[in-house]
This record gives structure tokens, C-alpha cells and sequence, in this order.
């Protein structure tokens, strides 16, 4: 039986993974330049990047735009469940920055939220971070008249009871999931290959007069992270 050769992509990530392995390159170490390694493995800089690309995408390697490809320190995964109180991952110790912005609804927004276009809202810009490493994405829109007005708060415990306090109780929570692969932005931000599915959620939340309180859209690695749902059905009579 004839085996396959590998590929020149292929043999530098498998040398490149050894190193790391060995402890040759340790997690957080700067790898060498690009153009070092293709010189050095005598490879052209697209051959490089993609056996890069393959050491991404296992979540081996992350690359900082403007600064280099690193080590990456092992990441813990992450759980997102289902229906609970919280629109993104509730996992500790995480540590979760939030950017707030007054926006208007457009497109996406206005179907989800249930409102005319240009309607008043505000988003909040939640990305998580286990150490550096970028660990989550989460947008999360509210009517302006149900978002608090300050927001010095880091911790998504902090956010997630100032929006419960200003809102009604809640009668519904919608979410629909998909695997998916990132958009340019998504994978900067996350510092993940394009190649590299993630997990998408999108989360409304209703109130009991039928209005849409709350919007969410989740990005999720998918080397990292699961999504946990429980149903409790009805029990029959004697049951």
C-alpha cells in the first residue's frame, strides 16, 4: 500500500506542534517571524502562513495582528446554557469587558427586536478573556428606555442584574444555533483562523405583553465551548 506524502504545510505544522509539544516553545513565547520560519523551512510566506493556519485552527497557535503568532496558553472550555438569566457565558474566572454604545435599529435588529427602523437602542459590547487570550463574543440590545444609564461595572454578575432590575419579568426566551464560520472581525477579534467554526447564538427575550426586551448575538469559538440545553417534558397521570 502506497502512503500519501505529506504535504510541505503539513510536515512544518507537524515540526512546529513537536516544538511546542516538547516545550521548545512555550505557551505565551512569540514565534519567530513569518519570513524567519519560511526562510528557514524554505518555503514560500503563503505555505507558511497555511501550515500557521492548521496550528491555528487546533488552537495551538493565535496570531496578533501587528505583533506576531504566539503559543497559546491552554484554554478551559466553556458552557452555554441554555434559557438561563445571562446572555452570554456565565463561566468564572473569566474576565469580561463590556463597551456601551447608542445605536439605532437597522436591519437584523428591527426583526428581532420588533421595532421601526431607526428606533432608539443600546448595545453592549461583551468580549470575554481567560488571562489575554480573547475567549467570547457577545452583542447585546435593549430598547434604550430598559438600559441603565451608567455602566462601570466589568463582571457580567454586575450587567446582567442592572438589566434584570430595569426590564419586566420575562414570559419568553428564543434562541436559535448554528455552527458556522467567522467573519474577518470575528476572527481578529477572537484571534482565531477563518477556518476555525464557532459556535452562533442568537437570544431574544420577551416580556409578558409580547414585547421583545432584549437581543443577543453570541460568537463562541468552537474549540472551546459547548452549549447546554434541558428540557423537563410534562409527566402523565401516575407518572
Amino acid at each position: 500500500m502506497i502512503r500519501p506524502v505529506p504535504s510541505r504545510r503539513q510536515t512544518i505544522a507537524d515540526d512546529l506542534r513537536r516544538q511546542i509539544a516538547t516545550g521548545r516553545f512555550k505557551a505565551g513565547e512569540r514565534l519567530p517571524s513569518e519570513a524567519q520560519l519560511a526562510t528557514r523551512y524554505e518555503v514560500s510566506t503563503p505555505t507558511l502562513r497555511s501550515a500557521l493556519a492548521l496550528l491555528q485552527g487546533e488552537g495551538l497557535v493565535e496570531k496578533i495582528h501587528g505583533s506576531g503568532n504566539f503559543v497559546r496558553h491552554p484554554l478551559r472550555r466553556i458552557t452555554y446554557v441554555g434559557g438561563g438569566a445571562a446572555p452570554y457565558p456565565h463561566t468564572v474566572p473569566l474576565r469580561l469587558t463590556v463597551r456601551t454604545t447608542n445605536v439605532q435599529a437597522h436591519g437584523h435588529l428591527t426583526t428581532l427586536l420588533h421595532v421601526p427602523f431607526g428606533s432608539p437602542l443600546t448595545e453592549f459590547h461583551c468580549l470575554s478573556h481567560q488571562g489575554k487570550s480573547p475567549h467570547g463574543l457577545a452583542r447585546i440590545y435593549v430598547p434604550r428606555d430598559l438600559a441603565p444609564a451608567d455602566l462601570a461595572e466589568e463582571s457580567a454578575d454586575a450587567l446582567t442584574t442592572r438589566l434584570a432590575e430595569l426590564r419586566p419579568p420575562l414570559a419568553e426566551v428564543q434562541e436559535r444555533v448554528s455552527a458556522r464560520l467567522p467573519t474577518l472581525e470575528e476572527a481578529t477579534t477572537l484571534r482565531i483562523g477563518t477556518s476555525l467554526a464557532v459556535l452562533s447564538i442568537t437570544r431574544v427575550a420577551t416580556d409578558t405583553t409580547g414585547r421583545a426586551v432584549e437581543a443577543a448575538h453570541l460568537v463562541l469559538p468552537g474549540d472551546r465551548s459547548d452549549a447546554l440545553f434541558t428540557a423537563h417534558p410534562p409527566m402523565n397521570e401516575g407518572g
